[in-house]
Protein backbone atom coordinates (compact mmCIF):
# COMPACT_ATOMS: atom_id res chain seq x y z
CA UNK A 1 0.00 0.00 0.00
CA UNK A 2 1.02 3.71 -0.95
CA UNK A 3 2.54 5.66 2.04
CA UNK A 4 1.17 8.85 2.90
CA UNK A 5 4.00 11.67 2.25
CA UNK A 6 4.01 14.68 4.61
CA UNK A 7 3.58 16.74 1.48
CA UNK A 8 1.93 17.18 -2.41
CA UNK A 9 1.61 19.41 -5.01
CA UNK A 10 -1.89 18.97 -5.01
CA UNK A 11 -4.40 17.50 -2.58
CA UNK A 12 -8.06 16.46 -3.19
CA UNK A 13 -10.57 15.12 -0.81
CA UNK A 14 -13.26 12.85 -2.07
CA UNK A 15 -12.99 10.02 -4.22
CA UNK A 16 -16.31 10.96 -6.55
CA UNK A 17 -16.10 11.86 -10.40
CA UNK A 18 -15.04 15.42 -9.34
CA UNK A 19 -11.71 14.32 -7.77
CA UNK A 20 -11.09 11.61 -10.64
CA UNK A 21 -11.65 15.03 -12.98
CA UNK A 22 -9.65 17.15 -11.27
CA UNK A 23 -6.88 14.45 -11.29
CA UNK A 24 -6.71 13.90 -14.82
CA UNK A 25 -7.08 17.88 -15.02
CA UNK A 26 -4.10 18.11 -13.20
CA UNK A 27 -2.04 15.96 -14.64
CA UNK A 28 -2.83 17.11 -18.23
CA UNK A 29 -1.35 20.42 -17.46
CA UNK A 30 1.62 18.92 -15.24
CA UNK A 31 3.37 15.89 -15.92
CA UNK A 32 5.67 15.68 -12.74
CA UNK A 33 2.97 17.48 -10.20
CA UNK A 34 2.30 15.14 -7.04
CA UNK A 35 -1.29 14.61 -6.84
CA UNK A 36 -2.93 13.03 -3.16
CA UNK A 37 -6.59 11.98 -3.49
CA UNK A 38 -7.96 11.34 0.33
CA UNK A 39 -11.23 9.33 -0.07
CA UNK A 40 -13.23 8.73 2.86
CA UNK A 41 -14.83 5.80 0.72
CA UNK A 42 -13.27 1.99 0.81
CA UNK A 43 -13.33 1.86 -2.82
CA UNK A 44 -11.69 3.03 -5.71
CA UNK A 45 -13.22 6.45 -7.35
CA UNK A 46 -16.60 4.77 -9.87
CA UNK A 47 -18.81 6.24 -12.25
CA UNK A 48 -21.67 6.62 -9.64
CA UNK A 49 -24.83 7.48 -11.58
CA UNK A 50 -24.42 3.44 -12.96
CA UNK A 51 -25.45 2.37 -9.58
CA UNK A 52 -28.75 3.24 -9.87
CA UNK A 53 -28.47 2.62 -13.89
CA UNK A 54 -26.45 0.79 -16.32
CA UNK A 55 -25.27 -2.10 -13.82
CA UNK A 56 -28.98 -2.90 -13.45
CA UNK A 57 -29.89 -2.31 -17.23
CA UNK A 58 -26.39 -2.95 -19.36
CA UNK A 59 -24.26 -5.87 -20.07
CA UNK A 60 -22.50 -5.91 -16.62
CA UNK A 61 -23.32 -5.80 -13.10
CA UNK A 62 -20.26 -5.79 -11.55
CA UNK A 63 -19.35 -2.32 -10.11
CA UNK A 64 -15.89 -3.38 -10.65
CA UNK A 65 -16.89 -2.77 -14.47
CA UNK A 66 -17.59 1.40 -13.62
CA UNK A 67 -13.69 1.62 -11.96
CA UNK A 68 -12.55 4.89 -13.63
CA UNK A 69 -9.19 3.69 -13.27
CA UNK A 70 -8.22 7.04 -11.65
CA UNK A 71 -4.73 6.11 -10.45
CA UNK A 72 -3.56 4.15 -13.72
CA UNK A 73 -4.40 6.97 -16.05
CA UNK A 74 -3.57 10.03 -14.05
CA UNK A 75 -0.80 8.49 -11.62
CA UNK A 76 -2.27 10.17 -8.62
CA UNK A 77 -1.65 8.76 -5.32
CA UNK A 78 -5.40 7.06 -4.03
CA UNK A 79 -5.71 6.47 -0.05
CA UNK A 80 -8.95 4.78 0.31
CA UNK A 81 -11.14 5.04 3.85
CA UNK A 82 -9.14 8.00 4.43
CA UNK A 83 -11.20 10.47 6.78
CA UNK A 84 -10.11 14.11 6.50
CA UNK A 85 -10.99 15.74 9.89
CA UNK A 86 -9.45 18.94 9.89
CA UNK A 87 -8.65 21.72 7.12
CA UNK A 88 -5.86 24.16 7.97
CA UNK A 89 -5.73 26.88 5.14
CA UNK A 90 -3.71 29.18 7.33
CA UNK A 91 -0.73 26.33 7.63
CA UNK A 92 -1.53 24.67 4.29
CA UNK A 93 -2.58 21.75 5.61
CA UNK A 94 -4.79 18.91 6.34
CA UNK A 95 -5.30 16.25 9.05
CA UNK A 96 -6.84 12.63 8.74
CA UNK A 97 -8.80 10.98 11.31
CA UNK A 98 -5.32 8.82 11.71
CA UNK A 99 -3.27 11.50 12.59
CA UNK A 100 -1.45 12.40 9.63
CA UNK A 101 -0.83 15.95 8.77
CA UNK A 102 -0.27 16.34 5.21
CA UNK A 103 0.85 19.83 3.63
CA UNK A 104 -0.50 20.91 -0.01
CA UNK A 105 0.18 23.47 -2.40
CA UNK A 106 -3.26 23.52 -2.95
CA UNK A 107 -6.29 21.80 -2.25
CA UNK A 108 -9.91 20.71 -3.54
CA UNK A 109 -12.74 20.32 -1.54
CA UNK A 110 -14.58 17.54 -3.14
CA UNK A 111 -16.88 16.11 -0.75
CA UNK A 112 -20.03 15.98 -2.53
CA UNK A 113 -23.21 14.90 -0.36
CA UNK A 114 -24.54 12.24 1.94
CA UNK A 115 -27.48 10.49 1.27
CA UNK A 116 -30.71 11.53 4.47
CA UNK A 117 -31.33 8.37 7.06
CA UNK A 118 -34.20 7.63 9.39
CA UNK A 119 -32.38 8.59 12.12
CA UNK A 120 -32.40 5.61 15.17
CA UNK A 121 -33.10 3.09 12.53
CA UNK A 122 -30.31 0.76 12.39
CA UNK A 123 -30.89 -2.55 10.45
CA UNK A 124 -29.31 -3.66 7.18
CA UNK A 125 -32.56 -4.49 5.45
CA UNK A 126 -32.95 -0.98 5.39
CA UNK A 127 -30.32 0.89 3.05
CA UNK A 128 -29.68 3.95 0.64
CA UNK A 129 -27.88 3.44 -2.72
CA UNK A 130 -25.27 5.83 -2.45
CA UNK A 131 -21.84 3.28 -2.73
CA UNK A 132 -20.41 0.43 -4.45
CA UNK A 133 -20.95 -0.88 -0.99
CA UNK A 134 -24.50 -0.22 -0.72
CA UNK A 135 -25.10 -1.33 -4.62
CA UNK A 136 -23.19 -4.75 -3.57
CA UNK A 137 -25.67 -5.08 -0.50
CA UNK A 138 -28.93 -4.18 -2.02
CA UNK A 139 -28.32 -7.07 -4.97
CA UNK A 140 -28.04 -9.41 -2.18
CA UNK A 141 -31.67 -8.25 -0.80
CA UNK A 142 -33.40 -7.71 -4.03
CA UNK A 143 -34.12 -11.49 -4.53
CA UNK A 144 -36.63 -13.23 -6.53
CA UNK A 145 -40.17 -12.48 -4.76
CA UNK A 146 -38.68 -10.44 -2.04
CA UNK A 147 -40.47 -7.21 -1.00
CA UNK A 148 -38.97 -3.94 -1.81
CA UNK A 149 -40.40 -1.12 -0.86
CA UNK A 150 -38.48 2.23 -2.22
CA UNK A 151 -39.05 5.51 -0.42
CA UNK A 152 -38.89 9.04 -1.65
CA UNK A 153 -40.58 9.78 -5.27
CA UNK A 154 -37.72 12.08 -6.45
CA UNK A 155 -35.00 11.46 -8.83
CA UNK A 156 -33.26 8.54 -7.55
CA UNK A 157 -36.40 6.66 -5.60
CA UNK A 158 -37.93 6.13 -9.46
CA UNK A 159 -34.75 4.93 -10.48
CA UNK A 160 -34.56 2.89 -8.05
CA UNK A 161 -37.80 1.39 -8.29
CA UNK A 162 -37.42 0.79 -12.08
CA UNK A 163 -33.52 -0.98 -11.60
CA UNK A 164 -35.51 -3.51 -8.93
CA UNK A 165 -38.14 -4.66 -11.64
CA UNK A 166 -35.30 -6.58 -13.35
CA UNK A 167 -34.88 -8.45 -10.51
CA UNK A 168 -37.70 -10.17 -9.86
CA UNK A 169 -38.16 -8.53 -6.67
CA UNK A 170 -41.92 -7.40 -5.98
CA UNK A 171 -41.75 -3.31 -5.61
CA UNK A 172 -43.35 -1.10 -4.06
CA UNK A 173 -42.72 3.28 -3.99
CA UNK A 174 -43.93 5.15 -1.66
CA UNK A 175 -43.78 8.97 -1.74
CA UNK A 176 -45.39 12.15 -0.15
CA UNK A 177 -46.56 14.04 -3.22
CA UNK A 178 -49.82 13.47 -5.07
CA UNK A 179 -48.06 12.27 -8.39
CA UNK A 180 -44.72 10.88 -9.09
CA UNK A 181 -42.05 13.54 -9.64
CA UNK A 182 -45.11 15.92 -9.45
CA UNK A 183 -42.14 18.59 -8.70
CA UNK A 184 -40.19 18.72 -11.79
CA UNK A 185 -42.95 17.43 -14.71
CA UNK A 186 -46.32 18.89 -15.96
CA UNK A 187 -49.12 16.69 -15.61
CA UNK A 188 -49.10 15.19 -19.01
CA UNK A 189 -45.57 13.35 -18.01
CA UNK A 190 -46.72 12.60 -14.56
CA UNK A 191 -49.33 10.45 -15.63
CA UNK A 192 -47.54 9.02 -18.48
CA UNK A 193 -44.75 7.93 -15.60
CA UNK A 194 -47.21 6.31 -13.33
CA UNK A 195 -48.87 4.55 -16.31
CA UNK A 196 -45.60 3.20 -17.20
CA UNK A 197 -44.53 2.00 -13.47
CA UNK A 198 -48.27 0.45 -12.69
CA UNK A 199 -47.52 -1.78 -16.50
CA UNK A 200 -44.22 -3.00 -14.65
CA UNK A 201 -45.32 -4.23 -11.98
CA UNK A 202 -44.63 -1.12 -9.17
CA UNK A 203 -46.93 -0.95 -6.63
CA UNK A 204 -47.11 2.86 -6.24
CA UNK A 205 -48.15 4.73 -3.03
CA UNK A 206 -49.07 8.29 -2.89
CA UNK A 207 -49.07 10.56 0.01
CA UNK A 208 -47.05 8.97 2.40
CA UNK A 209 -44.69 10.59 4.73
CA UNK A 210 -42.76 8.17 6.54
CA UNK A 211 -42.48 8.60 10.09
CA UNK A 212 -40.70 5.13 11.49
CA UNK A 213 -39.57 1.76 10.21
CA UNK A 214 -40.20 -1.26 12.86
CA UNK A 215 -37.23 -4.00 12.15
CA UNK A 216 -38.96 -7.10 13.31
CA UNK A 217 -39.02 -10.11 11.36
CA UNK A 218 -40.22 -7.98 8.58
CA UNK A 219 -39.60 -4.44 7.89
CA UNK A 220 -42.93 -2.11 9.11
CA UNK A 221 -42.73 1.16 7.61
CA UNK A 222 -45.25 3.47 9.44
CA UNK A 223 -46.62 6.44 7.79
CA UNK A 224 -48.42 9.59 9.30
CA UNK A 225 -51.61 8.48 8.22
CA UNK A 226 -51.18 5.22 10.23
CA UNK A 227 -50.95 3.79 6.68
CA UNK A 228 -48.10 0.69 7.03
CA UNK A 229 -46.40 -1.21 4.45
CA UNK A 230 -44.73 -4.24 4.74
CA UNK A 231 -41.80 -5.57 3.85
CA UNK A 232 -38.11 -7.67 3.09
CA UNK A 233 -36.18 -4.44 2.82
CA UNK A 234 -36.49 -0.78 2.38
CA UNK A 235 -34.26 1.64 0.28
CA UNK A 236 -34.54 5.15 1.21
CA UNK A 237 -34.29 8.16 -1.47
CA UNK A 238 -34.90 10.80 0.97
CA UNK A 239 -32.62 13.30 -0.79
CA UNK A 240 -29.13 14.29 0.26
CA UNK A 241 -27.34 16.73 2.43
CA UNK A 242 -23.90 18.23 1.72
CA UNK A 243 -20.69 17.50 2.59
CA UNK A 244 -19.41 21.07 4.13
CA UNK A 245 -18.51 20.29 7.63
CA UNK A 246 -15.04 20.49 6.26
CA UNK A 247 -15.44 23.66 5.07
CA UNK A 248 -17.51 25.29 7.67
CA UNK A 249 -14.71 24.00 10.58
CA UNK A 250 -11.96 25.51 8.63
CA UNK A 251 -13.94 29.00 8.12
CA UNK A 252 -14.96 29.53 4.31
CA UNK A 253 -17.60 31.27 3.30
CA UNK A 254 -20.88 29.44 3.30
CA UNK A 255 -24.29 30.53 1.66
CA UNK A 256 -27.37 28.89 0.91
CA UNK A 257 -25.60 25.45 2.52
CA UNK A 258 -22.79 25.49 0.18
CA UNK A 259 -19.32 26.68 -0.19
CA UNK A 260 -18.96 30.25 -2.09
CA UNK A 261 -16.11 29.91 -5.41
CA UNK A 262 -15.40 32.44 -7.41
CA UNK A 263 -15.43 32.28 -11.43
CA UNK A 264 -12.03 30.07 -11.30
CA UNK A 265 -13.96 28.00 -8.46
CA UNK A 266 -11.42 28.93 -5.36
CA UNK A 267 -12.89 29.07 -1.99
CA UNK A 268 -12.29 32.07 0.10
CA UNK A 269 -8.88 30.57 1.65
CA UNK A 270 -6.03 31.05 -0.67
CA UNK A 271 -5.06 28.05 -2.57
CA UNK A 272 -8.38 26.17 -1.60
CA UNK A 273 -10.91 24.81 -3.88
CA UNK A 274 -14.21 23.41 -4.57
CA UNK A 275 -16.10 21.35 -7.28
CA UNK A 276 -19.09 19.48 -7.26
CA UNK A 277 -22.26 19.39 -5.02
CA UNK A 278 -21.14 21.47 -2.78
CA UNK A 279 -19.69 24.50 -4.72
CA UNK A 280 -22.48 27.37 -5.04
CA UNK A 281 -20.95 28.94 -8.25
CA UNK A 282 -22.24 31.27 -10.77
CA UNK A 283 -23.93 29.77 -13.51
CA UNK A 284 -23.36 31.56 -16.61
CA UNK A 285 -27.34 31.16 -17.49
CA UNK A 286 -28.93 31.22 -14.26
CA UNK A 287 -26.64 33.25 -11.60
CA UNK A 288 -25.21 31.28 -8.26
CA UNK A 289 -26.82 27.93 -7.86
CA UNK A 290 -25.04 24.62 -6.72
CA UNK A 291 -25.78 21.93 -8.71
CA UNK A 292 -26.24 17.52 -7.69
CA UNK A 293 -25.51 15.71 -10.78
CA UNK A 294 -22.48 14.19 -12.53
CA UNK A 295 -22.34 16.63 -15.49
CA UNK A 296 -21.53 19.43 -12.83
CA UNK A 297 -19.13 16.87 -10.81
CA UNK A 298 -16.98 16.37 -13.81
CA UNK A 299 -17.43 19.60 -15.82
CA UNK A 300 -16.86 21.74 -12.38
CA UNK A 301 -13.65 18.97 -11.30
CA UNK A 302 -11.86 19.40 -14.33
CA UNK A 303 -12.08 23.30 -14.20
CA UNK A 304 -10.81 22.80 -10.84
CA UNK A 305 -7.83 20.79 -11.32
CA UNK A 306 -7.03 23.02 -14.31
CA UNK A 307 -6.84 26.13 -12.42
CA UNK A 308 -5.18 24.42 -9.38
CA UNK A 309 -2.15 23.11 -11.58
CA UNK A 310 -1.73 27.35 -12.50
CA UNK A 311 -4.30 27.17 -15.98
CA UNK A 312 -6.47 30.16 -14.90
CA UNK A 313 -9.57 29.12 -16.64
CA UNK A 314 -12.93 30.43 -15.49
CA UNK A 315 -16.04 27.69 -14.83
CA UNK A 316 -18.65 28.70 -17.33
CA UNK A 317 -20.68 25.54 -17.38
CA UNK A 318 -24.10 25.23 -17.50
CA UNK A 319 -25.07 21.81 -16.18
CA UNK A 320 -27.39 18.95 -17.29
CA UNK A 321 -28.98 16.18 -15.99
CA UNK A 322 -30.63 13.20 -17.23
CA UNK A 323 -32.12 9.78 -16.29
CA UNK A 324 -33.93 6.68 -18.06
CA UNK A 325 -37.12 5.49 -16.25
CA UNK A 326 -37.81 2.27 -18.45
CA UNK A 327 -38.24 3.38 -22.40
CA UNK A 328 -38.39 6.63 -21.48
CA UNK A 329 -35.92 8.93 -20.78
CA UNK A 330 -35.02 12.79 -20.66
CA UNK A 331 -32.12 15.38 -20.53
CA UNK A 332 -32.77 18.70 -18.80
CA UNK A 333 -31.16 22.02 -18.25
CA UNK A 334 -31.22 25.16 -15.48
CA UNK A 335 -34.60 24.89 -13.23
CA UNK A 336 -36.87 22.08 -13.98
CA UNK A 337 -39.46 23.23 -11.20
CA UNK A 338 -43.21 22.56 -11.80
CA UNK A 339 -44.09 25.93 -9.88
CA UNK A 340 -42.97 27.89 -12.58
CA UNK A 341 -45.12 28.28 -15.69
CA UNK A 342 -44.46 25.29 -17.92
CA UNK A 343 -45.32 25.48 -21.48
CA UNK A 344 -45.02 22.24 -23.00
CA UNK A 345 -44.42 21.07 -27.03
CA UNK A 346 -45.03 17.43 -27.95
CA UNK A 347 -44.67 15.66 -31.26
CA UNK A 348 -47.52 14.29 -33.43
CA UNK A 349 -47.86 10.85 -31.66
CA UNK A 350 -47.04 12.41 -28.19
CA UNK A 351 -44.14 10.28 -27.14
CA UNK A 352 -41.68 13.37 -27.37
CA UNK A 353 -41.71 16.37 -25.81
CA UNK A 354 -40.01 19.73 -25.12
CA UNK A 355 -41.11 21.54 -21.72
CA UNK A 356 -40.19 25.33 -21.28
CA UNK A 357 -40.13 26.49 -17.83
CA UNK A 358 -40.75 30.07 -17.26
CA UNK A 359 -40.58 33.32 -15.17
CA UNK A 360 -41.10 36.59 -15.20
CA UNK A 361 -41.69 35.95 -19.06
CA UNK A 362 -37.78 34.53 -19.32
CA UNK A 363 -37.14 30.94 -19.83
CA UNK A 364 -35.33 29.10 -17.03
CA UNK A 365 -35.06 25.81 -17.90
CA UNK A 366 -35.65 22.87 -20.53
CA UNK A 367 -36.46 19.74 -19.96
CA UNK A 368 -36.27 17.07 -23.44
CA UNK A 369 -38.79 14.34 -22.65
CA UNK A 370 -37.64 11.90 -24.95
CA UNK A 371 -35.92 14.28 -27.05
CA UNK A 372 -32.16 13.65 -27.91
CA UNK A 373 -29.05 15.48 -29.10
CA UNK A 374 -30.73 19.03 -28.18
CA UNK A 375 -28.91 19.97 -24.82
CA UNK A 376 -26.96 22.54 -26.23
CA UNK A 377 -29.94 24.06 -28.51
CA UNK A 378 -31.78 23.87 -24.76
CA UNK A 379 -28.89 26.26 -23.64
CA UNK A 380 -29.26 28.89 -26.31
CA UNK A 381 -32.35 28.91 -25.47
CA UNK A 382 -32.45 29.52 -22.34
CA UNK A 383 -29.81 32.30 -23.01
CA UNK A 384 -31.55 34.24 -25.52
CA UNK A 385 -34.39 34.51 -23.41
CA UNK A 386 -32.45 35.76 -20.75
CA UNK A 387 -31.08 38.23 -22.29
CA UNK A 388 -34.13 39.29 -24.43
CA UNK A 389 -33.20 37.81 -27.97
CA UNK A 390 -35.82 35.25 -28.09
CA UNK A 391 -39.93 35.90 -27.66
CA UNK A 392 -41.25 33.33 -25.26
CA UNK A 393 -44.42 33.25 -27.69
CA UNK A 394 -41.93 31.47 -30.40
CA UNK A 395 -40.89 28.73 -28.00
CA UNK A 396 -42.95 26.11 -30.44
CA UNK A 397 -40.65 26.16 -32.87
CA UNK A 398 -36.78 26.26 -31.15
CA UNK A 399 -36.53 22.99 -30.44
CA UNK A 400 -38.00 20.04 -32.55
CA UNK A 401 -39.22 16.96 -29.76
CA UNK A 402 -38.23 13.90 -30.80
Amino acid sequence: MTKLEARYDHVIIGGGVAADSAARAIRAASAEATIAILSADPHDPVYRPALSKDLWTGESADPDSQDLRTVEETGASLFTSTLVTELLPHSHGVVTARGHHIRYGTVLLATGSSARHLPDVHDDRVLCLRTVGDYRHLRTLATDGARIVVVGGSFIGTEIAAALTRTGARVTLAHSGRHLLEHMFPASITARLEQTFAEHGITVVPGFRLMGIGTGQELALHAGAAETLHADAAVLGLGAELNTTLAALAGLDLDRGAVVVDPYLRTSAPDVYAAGDIALFDDPLLGLRHVEHVDHAQASGAAAGKNMAGVEEPYEHSPLFFSDLFDDGYEAVGRIDASLEMREVWNEDRTAAVVHYLEDGRVEGVLLWNTWDSVERAREVIAASQDGTLDVEALDGQIPPG
